[in-house]
């Protein structure tokens, strides 16, 4: 599913390189991306004369300029309306923390799949992932499934699926292909998304919310 035409969007990242590989990805569903700079500074005043839907920044910017999570702060003091995705090498829970207090949508990494960027963008505009409540087809009122608004990415419900099916953080590692401490970082926005302390409450939500199979969740019953 592609975003509705019409959407833009502006990116920011100290590294004029980086800035062309993620406006390939960006460009993947559909967006027009309207400004590619490398100061917080600029882009504020683009963002002023521009009024994008989406700014994806990074963190680190030059000396003398703010970071991009101020940038995230400013940025949505003038347009309350935008959407802010910041894109990161930094996996400290504190930075983590720090984006979304200042507003952003969604912290990706910039070790991720470029699937899970194009994920992160479609979830802010038109949610794309549901699923069907358990009780359809038998008469019972529908069950809701918060999944979306919990904002989970793909990969990071493939992680809860895995997590519930009794997997250790190493062996998701190798199943996954990433390193160990990427998975520690997608469990911990998996636990403050869902709002759950540990593995147990994620594989407890999982299994109430319909992510494991019938047998799966016979199993733990």
């Amino acid at each position: 599913m592609e975003i509705a035409p019409g959407r833009t969007a502006v990116l920011v990242d100290e590294h004029p390189l980086w800035l062309d590989t993620v406006e390939d990805v960006v460009e993947r569903v559909q967006m027009q991306v309207l400004a590619k700079v490398t100061r917080a500074g600029e882009a504020l005043d683009v963002l002023s004369e521009k009024t994008p839907d989406l700014l994806i920044t990074g963190i680190r910017m030059s000396d003398g300029d703010i970071d991009g999570i101020e940038l995230v702060r400013q940025a949505l003091e003038r347009l309350p309306s935008l959407k802010a995705i910041v894109l990161s090498m930094y996996e400290e829970r504190a930075r983590v923390e720090a984006a979304f207090t200042a507003g952003a949508f969604a912290y990706v990494l910039k070790s991720a799949d470029p699937d899970d960027l194009c994920v992160a963008i479609r979830q802010a505009f038109e949610p794309s992932v549901y699923f069907a409540p358990e009780s359809v087809g038998n008469g019972a009122e529908p069950v809701e499934r918060p999944s979306v608004e919990a904002g989970l990415t793909r990969r990071e419900i493939e992680i809860l699926q895995l997590v519930a099916e009794g997997y250790s953080n190493a062996q998701l590692a190798k199943m996954l292909w990433v390193a160990e401490q990427t998975v520690k970082f997608h469990l911990s926005n998996i636990y403050r998304k869902l709002g759950v302390a540990n593995r147990t409450e994620a594989s407890r939500w999982a299994q109430v919310h319909g992510l494991l199979s019938t047998e799966q969740s016979a199993s733990r019953t």
